[in-house]
């Protein structure tokens, strides 16, 4: 098939849904296909056989940025692809990755007044007005990154099941592996000075994914542990609450690092607390490396986990997540467990989905 992938940038450092673009072009490269990636950017190596269009778009404003692009994207696909599959926000496609989930839900779930949000950006009026137009053309299938998002999208804007195919994310199960364990943990723990249990926290949004919840859940748990920040984000209000709460010495900002993979190794278990996530990339890794996760329902990926057996999830008091780090045998057992479901979802498996998905359009 001639498919072409749509992706504002093409890079697997940025991770999130810029890396999930990448893997998947690698992936039916393998399977003999021919790719185009159409995108702004595109950050090498690139995937050998795969052919890049770049489309230009301005960089000074997000609103307009994203209309020149889904614009651009269209022109650029209009002729001679079999499937046109888009993991940005486009108004033009046969496949729409709803890797963000429904914005309006975001904004419900993550502004105190939605409502005010919305009059007053720009930005949130503009990718509001291409989700309304790609949830509203029947022609266009829905790509769901978990049943919660297929929910979201089929509630509030009336989309008829058979538009709506959920497809979990994969995660790489040899990059992320108990095995590094062995090797890395006891060096990563020395270079950072970690003796006491570790708990990881990772992501970009600091608010969106609750680093203030794993914070005063470090406090409130009055556990002997460390909490390591990992991501991009103003740090600075949550280094304040971390001193007014007692734990600015336990809890280490990191940045964003390349080697999460490393810090998954020196770590006891992850928490989540997000506020609202479609499926959250940084969960699943984490159980592929072996780790008890802790997130909240409001995480896609908490579709894959039961409480206490292969994960845990908490509502919003992340006290009781900490307190677990005084159980190393059962977090052991978790994280056992959930390497186990972690293994289900490879590339090559998703990507087997999406040829299947590939296939409906076709027919």
């Amino acid at each position: 098939m001639r498919v072409a992938i749509v992706i504002e940038h093409f890079a697997q450092s940025r991770g999130g849904v810029e890396a999930c673009a990448v893997r998947v072009v690698w992936e039916l490269l393998k399977r003999g296909n021919d790719v185009s990636i159409v995108c702004r950017t595109a950050e090498p190596p690139l995937p050998p056989g795969a052919t890049v269009t770049s489309v230009s778009a301005p960089r000074f404003w997000q609103p307009l940025r994203l209309l020149v692009f889904s614009r651009k994207a269209e022109q650029a696909t209009a002729r001679g692809f079999d499937i046109v599959h888009s993991f940005s926000r486009t108004r033009h496609q046969q496949i729409y990755r709803a890797g963000g989930g429904s914005h309006a839900t975001y904004m419900q779930q993550v502004y105190r007044h939605p409502s005010l949000q919305r009059s007053l950006s720009p930005r949130h009026r503009a990718i509001l007005h291409v989700e309304e137009a790609v949830f509203g053309d029947p022609t266009q299938l829905i790509q769901c990154v978990s049943r919660r998002v297929a929910h979201e999208i089929a509630t509030g804007y009336g989309v008829a099941p058979e538009r709506l195919a959920v497809v979990y994310n994969g995660v790489d199960t040899e990059r992320f592996h108990p095995e590094r364990r062995d090797s890395e943990r006891e060096k990563l723990r020395r270079e950072l000075g970690l003796g006491e249990p570790v708990a990881l926290f990772v992501g970009t949004g600091f608010r969106r994914k609750g680093l203030d919840r794993a914070i005063r859940g470090l406090a409130a748990s009055g556990a002997a542990a460390s909490l390591l920040v990992a991501g991009r984000g103003d740090a600075r209000p949550y280094r304040q609450l971390a001193q007014e709460l007692g734990v600015a010495s336990r809890t280490h900002f990191l940045g964003q690092r390349a080697d999460v993979e490393s810090l998954h190794a020196a770590a006891d278990l992850l928490v989540m607390p997000t506020r609202y996530d479609p499926f959250a990339n940084a969960v699943l890794e984490g159980m592929a490396s072996g780790l008890a996760v802790a997130t909240t329902p409001e995480n896609g990926v908490s579709e894959l986990i039961e409480h206490g057996r292969n994960g845990l999830i908490y509502a919003n008091d992340f006290a009781p997540a900490f307190s677990q780090l005084a159980n190393p045998d059962e977090l052991s057992s978790i994280g056992a467990a959930a390497r186990r479901t972690a293994e289900r979802f490879s590339w090559a498996h998703h990507t087997d989905q999406l040829l299947e998905l590939y296939a409906k359009v076709r027919t």
